[in-house]
């Protein structure tokens, strides 16, 4: 449903990345590369939108991680923020404030969260067991045991969560435990924690996340599931040396007995970094007290974007602590989230990303091959928004060559050069408007519209797609007009057709900002605008437009294509890390694991397609060429029907496709999808609606 926006200010935040490792292509999709597209957008319409992260430098991956590199966690979370922060710089996202959990500021605001829910006696506070080894003397906490599970035997479950059955854990439940740190057998001994009894918050919470009816089903979905479950109570603190420490006193005054040598656990204090952040950020602004106006102000518009792993405690965890914090509390009281657009995860060709594997495509390696805007429209395009999906090296190529290079650049080029080379550098005058000259003025307005509508509502992939089809009706336009060929015959119409072509390039470089922030700067610059693509206004797209006698500026390809060669070195230096194939199974085995679950269904997308032509493929006796419409979009898919269907049987036919199929190349031409058919001996049947229905349907 279309979202209206009442507020006075929006605050963005991304879900903070761990500080023990650099980032690949996954973490981008999941919580950066969303939320600066969107405050992007927000910058062009004007409005009062902060974006605000930081690096979670806590925790006990954090430690694990020192000790492998035989490092402090200190010096380890150090080097990694830097990395961390200095790959999302170059790849453009656009953060107002980008802190620290381990900086003073974070460790005052976590204290006084839980000095408060102390005073008011909200925390339950009692004794457990957990697994101590007696050879480290420490107490350990969830990652640092590991045993069999109880659910699925998996021999490698952590203390907190079985990897491969997702089942969440307590580490007293674990078979046969483990330590990490010496690997001897831990032995149970009693210690005294903290925890925030989230069952007290769970009809708040299911009425508050009830009327959110315009969030994503991931998002509600996954609420329900624990609501089901009935939330409980959940530990708050760890023994741990690394961490935020319990403060001595609460918000009262009281000492707070017990809290020596504990600190906050992880989830509990990390989310509180939002918080810390925009604090600090104001103080650097030299305006201490403004973060308030973003965090405890009822016409705050609070988006959270995360990844699916990180649901539970931003639409949770995070507002019941808010809740709790707001309980007797007339002034001074924090605003709940708005939205959580949360993505799923994002595969790599075809298999999982793996960091222990080392099987993923790293930001800091892709730099050094490629530029950011491509792998940032590629990743837009496939972005994880509703189910997971795949990266591969070839629809990359493809992606770039096909739609940045081919369709977007060669606009852009063609149309500049052609009004350098022809009009001495100059916009020329737009004479008399005939119908297609306003037509492609109009979709200027359209694109303008709609796309900005499709950013307002999370749907990221559309706009970008939406954003695109305007650069290929600005193609079809120019190839229309012929303006090489009424440069002599008909000069004023020639000069008009340039004069439009010339307002789609200004647009094109303002509505490409928000998805390719680099290159919007290099359109900017060949059309000799001052200023930055920030300094123009979205709503004033179609309405500023270049004057005639505007002088612009030297043309340049933006998008070089990317050869064959180049990328079968990013998919060999892949293929040596895949893993492995399973072994061989028996027949009863195989009819076992063939067993699909819904979940297995729900990730093939099957569309119905429009075939709007279809040919024969040269020197093949089984394959047609089939061009489908999929509602806008369209694409090419290769099917092996030649010998059950004439071409001109299927134009003009609704057929059924499977249109998240890893695209492949087929006779030398790219396919991306799959018709479906029914077989029975040598007779075949394309799947078709026996109803009319609409292109792009999705078939359930």
């Amino acid at each position: 449903m279309p979202r209206t926006d009442t507020h006075k200010r929006i605050l963005v935040t991304s879900a903070l990345p761990y500080a023990n490792g650099p980032s690949h292509i996954g973490r981008l999709t999941g919580a950066y590369l969303p939320a600066d597209i969107y405050v992007r957008y927000q910058r062009l319409m004007k409005r009062n939108v902060v974006y605000i992260c930081g690096s979670d430098e806590h925790g006990v991956p954090i430690t694990i991680q020192a000790e492998k590199e035989k490092v402090s966690p200190q010096t380890l979370v150090d080097r990694y923020n830097a990395m961390i922060l200095d790959e999302f710089t170059r790849m453009g996202i656009s953060f107002d404030h980008y802190s620290r959990t381990s900086k003073p500021i974070h460790h005052e605001t976590a204290k006084e969260f839980f000095a408060d829910l102390v005073a008011k006696n909200i925390l339950h506070k009692k004794p457990e067991m957990q697994w101590y080894d007696e050879l480290a003397q420490m107490f350990l906490s969830d990652r640092y045991v590991e045993g069999a599970c109880p659910i699925c035997q998996f021999n490698e479950a952590r203390g907190d969560q079985c990897e491969k059955c997702g089942t969440f854990l307590n580490q007293m439940q674990l078979i046969e435990p483990r330590s990490k740190v010496t690997g001897a057998k831990p032995v149970a001994k009693e210690t005294v924690h903290w925890y925030m009894p989230l069952g007290d918050f769970q009809e708040a919470l299911e009425k508050w996340i009830g009327e959110k009816s315009q969030w994503k089903d991931n998002v509600r979905n996954y609420c329900k599931g624990w609501f089901a479950q009935k939330l409980g109570d959940r530990a708050i603190t760890r023994d741990l040396d690394w961490g935020v420490a319990l403060p001595e006193r609460d918000a009262n005054g009281n000492p707070i007995v017990g809290a020596k040598g504990k600190v906050l656990y992880v989830w509990f204090e990390a989310v509180l970094g939002y918080i810390s952040s925009t604090k600090e950020w104001a103080q650097q602004a030299g305006q201490p007290d403004r973060w308030k106006d973003y965090w405890q102000s009822g016409d705050t518009k609070l988006v959270h974007f995360i990844g699916k792993d990180n649901i539970v405690f931003h639409a949770l965890m995070f507002p019941a602590i808010i809740m709790a914090y707001n309980q007797n509390k007339s002034c001074g009281r924090y605003v709940l989230v708005s939205e959580i657009p949360a993505c799923e995860f994002l595969n790599l060709e075809g298999a999982k990303l793996s960091t222990s594997r080392n099987y993923a495509v790293w930001v800091k390696d892709y730099l050094e091959v490629f530029p950011p805007d491509p792998l940032r429209y590629t990743l837009t395009s496939i972005l994880p928004e509703n189910k997971d999906t795949d990266f591969s090296w070839k629809d990359f190529q493809a992606r770039n060559n096909n739609e940045l290079a081919d369709i977007l650049g060669n606009f852009l080029n063609r149309t500049l050069t052609f009004a350098v080379k022809n009009f001495a550098g100059k916009v020329p005058d737009h004479g008399t408007l005939h119908a297609d000259d306003r037509a492609m003025l109009e979709e200027i307005v359209n694109a303008q519209r709609e796309t900005g509508q499709l950013l307002e509502e999370f749907h990221f992939r559309d706009a970008c797609r939406r954003f695109m089809d305007l650069a290929r009706s600005a193609n079809k336009y120019f190839n229309d007009c012929e303006p090489w060929k009424t440069l002599k015959s008909d000069p004023k119409r020639c000069a008009t057709s340039i004069y439009v072509s010339l307002q789609v390039v200004k647009a094109l470089g303002v509505m490409m900002h928000p998805f390719l922030p680099f290159s919007s700067v290099k359109v900017r610059r060949m059309l000799n605008l001052s200023g930055t693509p920030e300094d123009a206004e979205w709503t004033d797209i179609s309405a500023q437009e270049l004057p005639a006698g505007h002088a612009l500026g030297q043309p340049e390809i933006i998008f070089t294509k990317i050869e064959d060669a180049v990328i079968q070195k990013q998919i060999d230096r892949l293929q040596t890390l895949i893993p492995s194939s399973p072994p061989a199974q028996t027949k009863e085995t195989a009819i076992q694991d063939n067993i699909a679950t819904i979940e297995d269904f729900m990730k093939l997308d099957l569309r119905t397609a429009e075939v709007v032509r279809a040919e024969r493929v040269e020197k093949s006796k089984k394959l047609l060429k089939l061009r489908v419409r999929l509602g806008d979009e369209e694409r090419q898919v290769i099917a092996g029907i030649a010998e059950h269907y004439a071409p001109e049987e299927l134009t003009g036919k609704t057929v059924v496709i499977i249109a998240n199929l890893k695209p492949a190349t087929i006779f030398g031409m790219e396919s991306r999808g799959m018709v479906l058919a029914v077989e029975h001996g040598k007779q075949l049947s394309v799947l078709t609606p026996h109803k009319p229905i609409p292109a792009g349907s999705r078939v359930k």
